[in-house]
């Protein structure tokens, strides 16, 4: 299965990581950056917030943009009206560099939100120090034990932590661990199969208090529209924007512009 083999690599690209850099050396690494910019408060109060994903490419779809340029296109989806931007910094699978992040973060304002997969307490810290302002925990491949740990070093270094769902299971794991902002993945990682039904059904049990973000599967304005009747404020979209023609225009539709 693809997942699986994404955990492997990525169990060995820390094991690697740690032998480069000790933890105590990227702790002092990060001792005096600038505080991480505010990526709950981009995307919430708003009646449509999009976060639009950075992403080269994607292990079940291959290549998604040929012309690809990290900065040029977060700056273009800044001045199109984004929330936010996420950034796949994953080389190996999903075709992106951990550069992207400090490369974007001196040409937009808006907050970046680490996409990958953390396995590792290491991880978190290395996210601070890429100039990261949020990263993503998936509640299908961490015990519920790290999930409670990630959150609390996450909110402690002064980052956001979306916490993504695709079952009530995980959603169980997530709120009881207090994760903030629920990402619901309509994409099933282990098909790679996507179906919208997924945030429609898990919604109704998340509570009024938290954020909720619906991610993967989302094409066109309509199914937004569909998605803001069951309550959700917030979009997380990547491959329908790579794959567009016009990005500019595509986002725009998105956002109810044109």
């Amino acid at each position: 299965m693809i997942l699986d083999n994404i955990i492997e690599a990525k169990k060995e690209e820390v094991d690697y990581l740690k032998q480069s850099r000790s933890l105590l050396e990227l702790k002092a690494a990060i001792r005096d950056l600038p505080s991480p910019r505010d990526f709950r408060g981009a995307i919430s109060g708003k009646a449509c917030a999009i976060i639009a994903e950075v992403k080269r490419r994607s292990p079940s779809h291959g290549i998604l943009r040929k012309d690809f340029d990290s900065v040029s296109i977060a700056s273009l989806y800044e001045k199109c009206g984004a929330a936010s931007v996420s950034v796949l910094t994953d080389k190996k699978f999903f075709g992106g560099e951990k550069s992207y992040l400090a490369e974007i973060k001196k040409t937009v304002r808006l907050p970046l939100l680490r996409k990958d997969f953390i396995i590792d307490s290491y991880q978190i810290y290395e996210t601070r120090l890429l100039n990261g302002d949020a990263l993503l925990l998936i509640a299908g491949i961490l015990k519920k034990e790290q999930l409670d740990e990630y959150l609390h070093l996450a909110e402690s270094l002064g980052l956001s932590a979306l916490v993504e769902v695709h079952s009530r299971e995980e959603l169980d794991n997530a709120l009881t661990s207090g994760a903030n902002i629920i990402g619901i993945n309509n994409r099933n990682l282990k098909s790679f199969t996507t179906d919208l039904k997924t945030s429609l059904e898990i919604t109704p049990h998340i509570p009024a208090d938290k954020i909720i973000i619906s991610e993967s599967g989302i094409q066109t304005r309509k199914d937004i529209d569909t998605l803001m009747k069951a309550g959700i404020r917030a979009f997380l979209i990547g491959e329908t924007l790579m794959r567009s023609e016009n990005i500019e225009k595509k986002l725009k539709e998105l956002l109810g512009k044109e």
